[in-house]
């Protein structure tokens, strides 16, 4: 198959790199020419694991271009996908189209042959509809169809997810678009990944019924975490309790600082908007949202109660900045709204991530920046475990209480278990696990040093 992918972001450029795995001639195009640039110079503007070489191997293998060049392209393609960004609107919080629309009218422009034309960017319901009319109105004697095909990437396992999908949603209108996407997924056939067809505008709400589903249940566990500190229960025995139930499930019941990224956030307001429209409203979802925004903040709060409730002065060492592990997105991270707190506190903080800190340093340009998790830690207050990388699942413990000036840990990712972390000397602090000490006196001396001297 001949593909075009539109937009060369995460998304499309995951997205393309599969397809040329599988065997198909991608082309993907992109109107910055300092990331087309930086593709043909055989780096990737994004951090994924194992994306860098699947681009390399199918670049190699001539299955896969870049080009800034929308026309030739398209007017050769089998399937043209829109891989574009839906950033959230500035004002009143819908997803903004704009990026799609001006796509559909350049494809418009370019078609040829019968083409099919897929929506891959997380798009509301009815955009399907709009696309259609747009390039009928560019070009009234078109042969295309246009199809939904949303994403369901995990950044940090975009690959392994593209290529063993939980499932494949597809939605048409018109029965000729059905055989050329059964044809783009046919390698995936192979491993029985279920593929369902839909109409289209099903397939459009499918993605974010599922997000904000997904969504729903980290802040039903976060909630669940601070009735947890305030009876003394654990939220990650009460996680595994109800996990175990198959009709729960235990994935994305992990407490901790809020969800964020490129697409929980957005997602999530976007079908509230929707649903107010439509005067179908999601209370649910609505609560979501607002629950979820605070809870950043709260996390900075609870690093200041760990420390006496006064931090002015004092450094605190943030360890992680991204919103998750195994990528460099600093979107809606949680980290942007703690050091925001903090800062406004007086608090210094001293930062480090293993792959986030250039995306950090334009957002959050005031604090300081380390090349290690022990050198963040030097003379601080407090460690502050924000983002469950790797390498911040196995510090020496020992060396983090000698450079520290008072041995604090926040754990807002439960990474570590309280008893090893106090038996080192620490005051620890999780999130929803019963309180095991208090917090340090100005003087610094942990429970069991005082207890101890």
């Amino acid at each position: 198959m001949r593909i075009v992918m539109i937009g060369s972001g995460y998304v499309g450029l995951v997205s393309g790199a599969c397809f040329a795995d599988f065997g198909h001639d991608v082309v993907c195009v992109d109107k910055d020419e300092t990331k087309i640039a930086k593709l043909r110079a055989g780096g990737v503007p994004i951090y994924e694991p194992g994306l860098e070489q699947l681009v390399a191997r199918n670049v190699a293998a001539g299955r896969l271009s870049f080009t800034t060049e929308l026309t030739g392209p398209v007017g050769e393609a089998d399937v043209v996908f829109i891989g574009v960004g839906t950033p959230s609107r500035r004002g009143d919080g819908h997803a903004d189209l704009s990026y799609v629309y001006d796509a559909a009218r350049e494809i418009g422009a370019a078609l040829k042959d019968f083409t099919v034309v897929v929506t891959k960017s997380t798009v509301p319901v009815g955009t399907g509809d709009e696309v259609e009319r747009i390039i009928r109105e560019v070009n009234p004697t078109a042969e295309f169809a246009v199809a939904s095909n949303p994403e369901f990437l995990r950044e940090g396992a975009a690959i392994e997810d593209f290529k063993r999908p939980d499932r494949i949603v597809v939605g048409i209108e018109d029965e000729r678009a059905r055989g050329p996407m059964e044809e783009v997924y046919r390698p995936l056939f192979l491993n029985r990944s279920p593929v369902l067809f839909t109409a289209r505008r099903t397939s459009e709400l499918i993605k974010y019924a599922a997000n904000a589903f997904l969504a729903m249940k980290i802040t039903f566990i976060n909630e669940i975490a601070d009735l947890c500190e305030k009876v003394g229960a654990d939220v990650k025995d009460v996680s595994r309790g109800i996990g175990l139930d198959n009709r729960i499930g235990s994935k994305f019941l992990h407490a901790g600082p809020g969800y964020g990224g490129s697409c929980f956030p957005k997602d999530t307001l976007a079908l509230v908007k929707t649903a107010q429209d439509h005067e179908a409203p999601i209370r649910l979802i609505e609560t979501t949202v607002a629950v979820n925004d605070t809870r950043k903040r709260a996390m900075a709060r609870k690093v200041i109660a760990a420390l006496g409730g006064e931090v002015r002065g004092k450094s605190i060492a943030l360890l992680g900045l991204t919103f998750k592990p195994n990528t460099d997105d600093m979107r809606d991270s949680p980290a942007l709204s703690i050091v925001q707190v903090l800062e406004d506190a007086g608090a210094i903080v001293r930062a480090y991530d293993p792959e986030g800190m250039d995306a950090a340093r334009e957002l959050m340009p005031d604090i300081v920046y380390t090349d290690s998790a022990y050198a963040a830690a030097e003379g601080a207050c407090a460690v502050v475990i924000a983002t469950e990388w790797d390498a911040f699942r196995a510090l020496d413990l020992k060396r983090l209480k000698g450079i520290m000036a008072q041995p604090v840990m926040v754990d807002l990712r439960n990474v570590y278990h309280p008893e090893a972390v106090e038996a080192a000397g620490f005051t620890y602090r999780g999130v929803g696990r019963p309180g095991h000490s208090m917090p340090v006196s100005q003087g610094g001396a942990s429970p069991a040093e005082a207890a101890a001297g």
